[in-house]
């Protein structure tokens, strides 16, 4: 072609600090004419970007239209859908990358000449199902626009296998897997500390139950030390946080490091620990970016249960994974490891660091949006 293929990579969140946006960028940058569109200032190696204010809010659904059921015109009233309509050109772009289900409607209201490829982060019509009363009145909704939108995508993806079984059994299409897999780090392992160092790094949120990790390494009998890293999503719960290491010799609460030095901050540390209680069907079907953030920090791996968590760490021999979620649980997994123990595991997180990182993952979205830039439109 002897021009590239016009992109839009539409995306409700900061791009700057979006791991998973941003890969997408670097995937497309060479073969595609990309333009983003989301919160925050223009990222790196786009084309053109297009800043939504913060004001723009994907999730301000009128709730006297969520209890009439009246999903189309709660959602074309969000306030993001209603700016996107106003202030991104219609017709303009070949295909449009639409991330999570919220943007797939107004992808597809944007009529790119080629089509709309949505990745979906989350399972969102599950996503805070513990709470009965989002449960009873705003799951519907996210079903709805999953059967009404997002069902006409013309490819899609999703970060675990879980999540795209649930959404083929809810609503026929099957989304091909692309991992939360960190880009390849030129790093080695560093030897092992003494006390040991671990380290957390991720969102501050209630439904972690973040504490429970607190506790392990207090009551631990062996010399740990463990440091969190977290975004203050819930402001309140991170305070609480804060509270309860005060006084603590072993436990401290840290800023998060943004993502580009993310990686080489971890590699000063030991074994990355993620112990995520299943809250919700999320949750329990996790496979998140920390997981691979580690890898790549070639760390050893500490983790609970959780079943797409643990096929990656048994598989690759990463680390260990405890018998359950409770902070006694992750206590008796700590005072288990040994620093010889810990040497292999950082070793094997070496040797597999290339075959775990982004480019393979990067390599299937392109496929998936070759096919509709390449094809008819249908």
């Amino acid at each position: 072609m002897s021009e590239r293929p016009r992109l839009l990579i539409l995306s409700f969140s900061p791009i700057e600090s979006d791991a998973r946006v941003l890969k997408q960028i670097a995937g497309f940058r060479d073969a595609y004419h990309v333009t983003t569109c989301g919160y925050g200032g223009r990222p790196p190696g786009v084309d053109e970007h297009i800043e939504m204010p913060r004001s723009a809010d994907y999730q301000d659904l009128d709730g006297r239209l969520i209890t009439l059921r009246q999903y189309r015109i709660a959602y074309w009233r969000l306030s993001a859908i209603r700016w996107v309509r106003a202030h991104v050109p219609r017709g303009t772009y070949d295909v449009i990358l639409a991330n999570e289900t919220e943007a797939v409607g107004v992808a597809r209201w944007l009529r790119p000449s080629k089509g709309v490829h949505a990745d979906l982060h989350e399972y969102t019509p599950r996503l805070n199902e513990e709470h009965a009363l989002w449960a009873k009145r705003i799951r519907p909704y996210h079903e709805w626009v999953c059967r009404t939108y997002v069902s006409r995508a013309q490819s899609w993806s999703t970060v675990s296998r879980g999540l795209a079984r649930e959404y083929e059994r809810q609503f026929g299409f099957l989304p091909v897997l692309v991992t939360n897999a960190a880009p390849y780090a030129e790093l080695s392992p560093a030897p092992v500390s003494r006390p040991l160092r671990l380290v957390h790094s991720g969102a501050c949120l209630r439904n972690r139950h973040l504490d429970e990790m607190v506790s392990a390494v207090e009551a631990a009998a062996s010399d740990v030390r463990l440091d969190l890293y977290l975004t203050p999503n819930h402001p309140d719960y991170l305070e609480e946080l804060k509270q309860q290491t005060a006084a603590s010799t072993r436990v401290r609460v840290l800023d998060p490091v943004p993502y580009r030095e993310l990686i080489r901050t971890l590699n000063a540390y030991d074994v990355g620990v993620h112990l995520l209680p299943p809250t919700n069907f999320n949750n329990m079907w996790a496979l998140p970016n920390k997981l691979f953030d580690y890898v790549q920090a070639r760390l050893a791996v500490l983790i609970g249960p959780s079943p797409e968590m643990s096929e990656y760490v048994r598989e690759y021999d990463l680390g260990v994974v405890t018998d359950g979620f409770a902070a006694a649980d992750l206590t008796r997994t700590i005072d288990a490891l040994t620093p010889e123990k810990v040497t292999a595991f950082k070793a094997s997180a070496h040797a597999h660091a290339r075959e775990l990182g982004a480019d393979a993952q990067v390599a299937i979205w392109r496929d998936a949006v070759d096919r509709i830039a390449h094809g008819d439109g249908s």
